[in-house]
């Protein structure tokens, strides 16, 4: 709405990073949004000055247009959008009735007279980023919204235009709204379960001891704005303010433990590749689970038991020593007993033989308690086959990866013919893996199945980059910017 200050310029330099050669930026101050007793007529409006802080970040262009511009038939004659009220009854929507349905409706105007492939939008209003990514999914326009992190002065106080209306004495009070939130924040680590209320009411009492008048202070899960009472997985904490002349929001995630990504899908489907790529990319660990099952695999084989008798098996597992570890080239490495056997469980023998053992309840059982045992705090990307459904069924975001029996039987010619192995014809590598897709959705415990609340990621005819960026603009939508920043 104008007024800009550096955290709309990071919009911009966000939008040009990724190679695009136009941004263009929108400045109006909308009517629709403000409330009768809200600042409207005395909101800061510079526009020359705006125009050459837009250029000076790289905006292309500027669309300013008149209230008569962008709504030629008035108030009245306004075809309006009404967010769902799930939505708008949380946070601001229930201090501010009506602004929602006026952000919805100029952003909506906007996308449909500019059509851009890109919007972007700052983590700072976080109900109005979550309203409008839901109004851009129901509507189907042809647009991905890419959230930006929060900009903060040095204190912590998050950027925002309206900061300039705060005296000095205001502005020091205003310190206490984001370090109460980031006290909290630091109180909450590794304490799954516990009880928000409190959290909240302390926050609320240090605010209103600072001498401001607070709306609310409530905690809400981030993505459907529900309220939630106890710690469990992301919770948003936030708050809103009136602070002299201002109304100030702001907010932070709590977190009982770091984010979890869980990557399923069936064999060849290349999520070793990528999700070692985008574990990197975002800072997280990177769990091989399918190497863990390869491990213990090679065992059986090196062993001379027989891989399907599991009475044959279980004593292997007495004691086993497997480690997984990260070599300075950043390749990671896999050991049994002490023995590396990381090329040695990629032959063609223990791919043959990996759904067998991995079939059976021993085996799994071990390895799952093994797994969960590394992502009790959190802070890792896995990947298998069982990972969303029976290892990190809590997990932020699941994904089940996957491409065409074909287009995985490519890929794992080129990877035997790549590791000096011999490649057999194609359709006996397509045969193999239809047979392996059967025994790992058939099998008793723990079968290879999509998880309920996990998106599918078809990967036909996309490069790993896209894959990974896929990735991480869906771990963007549940995992913002401010609650664990790019690596």
């Amino acid at each position: 709405m104008g007024a800009l200050h550096a955290g709309h310029q990071s919009l911009v330099q966000r939008a040009s990073a990724g190679g695009r050669s136009r941004v263009l930026m929108s400045v109006f101050v909308n009517p629709l949004q403000f409330g009768p007793q809200e600042d409207f007529e005395r909101y800061p409006r510079c526009l020359e000055a705006d125009a050459a802080s837009a250029a000076e970040a790289g905006v292309q262009a500027l669309f300013a247009p008149s209230v008569a511009e962008l709504y030629p038939q008035g108030d009245s004659e306004l075809t309006r959008l009404v967010p769902p009220d799930s939505l708008q009854r949380a946070l601001c929507g229930r201090h501010r009735p009506g602004h929602f349905n006026g952000v919805a409706t100029v952003v909506a105007r906007l996308l449909g007279l500019i059509r851009p492939q890109a919007l972007f939008l700052g983590e700072k209003d976080w109900q109005q980023l979550v309203i409008l990514r839901r109004m851009v999914d129901d509507l189907g326009l042809p647009v991905v919204v890419v959230g930006c992190p929060t900009l903060r002065e040095g204190d912590g106080l998050a950027l925002s235009s309206r900061n300039r209306y705060l005296n000095a004495e205001e502005r020091r009070r205003a310190g206490a709204l984001p370090s109460s939130l980031r006290d909290a924040a630091a109180s909450c680590l590794q304490q799954p379960g516990l009880a928000l209320g409190p959290i909240c009411q302390r926050v609320r009492a240090t605010l209103e001891q600072a001498g401001m008048l607070v709306d609310y202070v409530e905690a809400v899960s981030p993505n459907s704005l529900q309220p939630q009472s106890q710690l469990a997985g992301l919770t948003l904490l936030a708050a809103a303010v009136h602070c002299g002349p201002s109304r100030l929001i702001d907010h932070t995630f709590l977190m009982s433990r770091a984010p979890i990504v869980a990557i399923d899908g069936p064999a060849g489907a290349g999520k070793s590749t990528v999700t070692r790529a985008f574990a990197e990319r975002l800072g997280l660990i990177y769990l091989d689970t399918g190497a863990m099952y390869r491990a213990v695999t090679w065992l059986v084989q090196s062993s001379g038991v027989d891989a399907g008798d599991a009475a044959q098996v279980a004593p292997l597992l007495e004691g086993l020593d497997l480690q997984l570890s990260t070599a300075a080239a950043g390749q990671q490495r896999v050991s049994v007993n002490g023995q590396d056997v990381t090329e040695a469980i990629r032959s063609p023998e223990v791919t043959a033989q990996v759904s067998v053992v991995a079939a059976h309840g021993c085996v799994r059982e071990a390895l799952t308690k093994q797994q969960q045992g590394m992502g009790q705090r959190g802070g890792l990307v896995a990947e298998g086959r069982d990972i969303g459904t029976a290892v990190f069924p809590d997990a932020e975001l699941k994904v089940f990866l996957t491409a065409t029996v074909s287009e995985r039987a490519r890929r794992r010619a080129l990877d035997l013919e790549q590791r000096g192995f011999e490649v057999p014809a194609m359709d006996d590598l397509e045969a193999q893996i239809a047979e392996r897709d059967h025994l790992d959705s058939t099998r008793a415990v723990a079968p290879l199945t999509k998880a309920a609340d996990a998106v599918e990621l078809i990967t036909d005819g996309m490069g790993i980059e896209a894959v990974i960026d896929r990735l991480e603009a869906l771990f963007r939508e549940r995992i913002p910017h401010d609650a664990w920043p790019a690596a």
